[in-house]
Order: structure tokens, then C-alpha cells, then sequence
């Protein structure tokens, strides 16, 4: 083919077409996906891969005492909710703290206090201890929702995150299989959030707070954990790996 009939988009001088908003949801999905140790093409084993996205032992403690430590000084107090607050929000202050000493990397536990002190923050202002897990109720009705939906209009959000981490874009979307994974991948994991909010929902209606704080854990990594484990077989089955 000539210089002359080439597309607008081959032609010397010329910027690449914009990456379409599928693309853009895949890398940003991959990305994450990488930071958290959970790229396809790693040749290391699942139950390492497991223990990565939970951060190891740091990211289980970062995840499980503060939450922990509200239920038990909750119920201890007689339900004092300052107290209670303080306890949890005073942990991922400490946890944030020490990461930025250690100049280690600290989103995670950003994202966790910044999680608690607006949990905190609403509790605080209602005066309603059960009102300290409302994000937690919305991000669970957001997760859910996003992932269902992405599997109903065939762009499931792991396959879009898969489809970066393996530099192959969308093409997944012509196989097949990988598309019948994908799908199921994706109802997967918006059954677990929505599963989360079956749960807890009626709690926090109820007020039963330290029972909302109590299967909140449960349900958290215990749950988190087999799910990013199904996920990463079930992808590398599809992405079979290539001998060297």
C-alpha cells in the first residue's frame, strides 16, 4: 500500500485515533489489577497471587482491626460510638503513618482511612452507630451493579481489565470461550457484593450494629479471598502458558 492510501490514522505526522472508552476502562482496571500482583501473565502460583492482592500479612492487619477494633469497643463501652470511632479511625491514622515512615507504598492505606474518617465522619453527624457502614453498604451496591451490568452488555470488567494486562484490547470479545468466562467471572463477583448487601442491609435497618460490624468482616477477605482465586484459574485456563 502507498503512502497515499493509507489510513488518516498510519499517515507520518499524525496523532493515533483517541483510545475509545472501553480501552480506557481496561487500562485503568489493568492497572489496578497489576498493582494489586494480579497480572495473567505472572508465572507465580495461586495461592501467592491470593496472598498478594490481600497485601500479605500488613494488608489482612490494615484490613481486619480496624473494623475489628470498632465491634469490640463498641460492644465493651456499652456503646460508646465517639470511643469506638476513635479506636478504628486512630488504627488506620497509625497504619497510614507508618507506611509514609517506611516510605513504602501507602494508597491502600490512604484509601482506608480516608474510607474510615468519612464512615466515621456520618456516624458522628447522625449520631447512629450502624450509619459508620453506609459507604461500605453503597460501594457494595455500586461494585455489584457495575460488574452485572458490564456481563449483561457483553463488556464484562474482567475481561476488560484481562484483556490490557494481555496487550490484546478487546479482542477477547471475538473468542468465544473467553467471553463465556468472562461473563461468568463477572457474575461472580457482582454476587458476592450483592450478597454483602443482602446481608448487612437488613442489619443496619435494624440497628444491629455489632452484628453489622461482626459479619462485615466475616464477609470481607474470607469471602475476598477464594473469589480472586476462581478468577485467576479461570483466567489462566483461558490464557494457557507458553513454553519458553
Amino acid at each position: 500500500m502507498s503512502e497515499s492510501q493509507r489510513p488518516d490514522d498510519a499517515r507520518p505526522g499524525l496523532e493515533p485515533p483517541s483510545p475509545s472508552a472501553s480501552e480506557l476502562v481496561g487500562q485503568a482496571l489493568g492497572q489496578a489489577a497489576r498493582r494489586a500482583g494480579l497480572d495473567p501473565a505472572d508465572e507465580a502460583t495461586t495461592g501467592r497471587v491470593v496472598w498478594r492482592a490481600m497485601g500479605g500479612w500488613r494488608g489482612v492487619v490494615e484490613s481486619v482491626l480496624p473494623g475489628l477494633a470498632f465491634v469490640l469497643l463498641y460492644t465493651l463501652t456499652g456503646q460508646d460510638l465517639v470511643i469506638s470511632l476513635a479506636g478504628s479511625v486512630g488504627l488506620a491514622v497509625v497504619f497510614t503513618a507508618v507506611r509514609l515512615i517506611q516510605r513504602s507504598p501507602a494508597s491502600a492505606a490512604f484509601g482506608g482511612l480516608i474510607a474510615a474518617g468519612v464512615a466515621a465522619a456520618l456516624a458522628l453527624f447522625t449520631g447512629r452507630g450502624e450509619d459508620n457502614f453506609v459507604p461500605g453498604l453503597i460501594t457494595n451496591a455500586v461494585y455489584g451493579t457495575a460488574f452485572l451490568v458490564s456481563a449483561v452488555i457483553g463488556w464484562s470488567l474482567i475481561g476488560l481489565a484481562v484483556g490490557f494486562l494481555m496487550n490484546e484490547g478487546v479482542a477477547w470479545r471475538r473468542d468465544q470461550r473467553k467471553r463465556r468466562v468472562f461473563f461468568w467471572l463477572a457474575i461472580a463477583w457482582a454476587a458476592l457484593f450483592f450478597a454483602r448487601l443482602a446481608v448487612q442491609l437488613p442489619l443496619y435497618l435494624a440497628g444491629e450494629v455489632a452484628l453489622l460490624g461482626t459479619l462485615k468482616l466475616i464477609m470481607g477477605l474470607p469471602l475476598f479471598a477464594p473469589l480472586v482465586a476462581v478468577t485467576w484459574l479461570a483466567v489462566r485456563a483461558v490464557y494457557p502458558r507458553r513454553d519458553a
